[in-house]
């Protein structure tokens, strides 16, 4: 087994070190989306989407807005 490791010490260093970067990689995407910002460079000209997507966050935070102003009115 000790000597399996040895004669693959460089591939399964190398493996810990792209896995290493993957996960840092995923961590960051994540820490984005539940930040709020997203991989979109806001150039809805060359998007297949062709700014639907900003018109969906538009619609949601003029629905939080609505919901806040409902909330305060009825306390």
């Amino acid at each position: 087994m000790i000597d399996w490791i040895i004669g693959n010490a460089g591939t399964i260093f190398a493996a810990l070190i792209l896995a290493a970067v993957v996960g840092l990689a995923a961590a960051s995407v994540i820490r984005d989306r539940r930040n709020g910002r997203s991989a979109c460079g806001s150039n809805c000209a060359h998007c297949a989407m062709a700014g639907k997507c900003h018109q969906a966050a538009a619609a949601r935070q003029q629905a939080l807005k609505s919901a806040r102003t409902l909330k305060g009115s009825n306390g």
